[in-house]
Parts: structure tokens; sequence; C-alpha cells
């Protein structure tokens, strides 16, 4: 049996104020920013930040449309996700699916920094996971 999982990627935040959560994590946590980035698909703004190796990511709706502005009109700001990134993103799917995992998408999707992910549906163990796989640029 193979272990898909590489590492915990990163844990994503929903915030309603980008601006209000970034400050918070870059004056007074005092994490390295690693930029914003726009995931047009998703109706999202993200900002990154880094700290021994494990990102942040704070998203914030750009239309009330996005998953992420449902999700904090149903649940308010707080914990969205946990994301592990995998070696082989398809390979891991399957394998998953197999052993009776649900998926919201199966078929992975392009993600932030390069990367194809995929959203495990919270009812499998009561929250929601992403997985990712680092693309290799051409």
């Amino acid at each position: 049996m193979d272990n898909f999982i590489k590492k915990v990627d990163h844990v994503a935040f929903a915030v309603s104020n980008l601006e209000r959560s970034y400050h918070f994590y870059k004056d007074i946590f005092q994490m390295e920013f690693m930029g914003y980035e726009t995931v047009e698909s998703q109706k999202i703004k993200t900002a990154i930040f880094i700290q021994n190796g494990v990102k942040i990511e704070l998203l914030e709706p750009t239309s009330p449309e996005s998953p992420i502005a449902k999700y904090i009109e149903k649940k308010g700001e707080g914990i969205h996700h946990i994301c592990y990134e995998v070696f082989d993103i398809e390979a891991a799917v399957l394998y998953y699916k197999e052993m009776g995992a649900n998926f919201i998408n199966e078929k992975p999707t392009d993600g932030i920094h390069n990367t194809k992910i995929v959203f495990l549906h919270p009812k499998n163990c009561g929250h929601l996971i992403e997985l990712n796989q680092k693309m290799a640029i051409e």
C-alpha cells in the first residue's frame, strides 16, 4: 500500500476582511508574507504566509457566489480546510475513492502556486480536506 501524503501543505482560513487578517499575521505574528493570489474559478483572493515550513492561507471571497462567501454566511469566519500535499494526485484520488472516501471534485482542477487540487467531502471525517500536487513548470 502506498502512502500518497507527502506533508501538510497549509491550513486555510475563511475571512471576510483580508486586509485586517493580513495585518494580524504580518504585524503581530510577524510571519513571512509570500504574496497575494486571486483564483478566479473559486472567486477568492488569497494571502499566503509561511512559518517553519507550514503555510497559512487566508481566503476572502471576491463575489457573493464564492464558495467561501457561502461558507462564511453559513458558519462564520474560521478554519476552512487543511491541505495535504500528495506525490500523485490522480493515483491518490483513485486509491482514496476505492477505499470509500467521498469527494467534492474527483477531477483535479487548477489551484494556486501551480498546483492541481481536489477536495474531499467533510462527511468523510468532519472537516474539509484538500489534496494538492505541485506541477512541474514547463
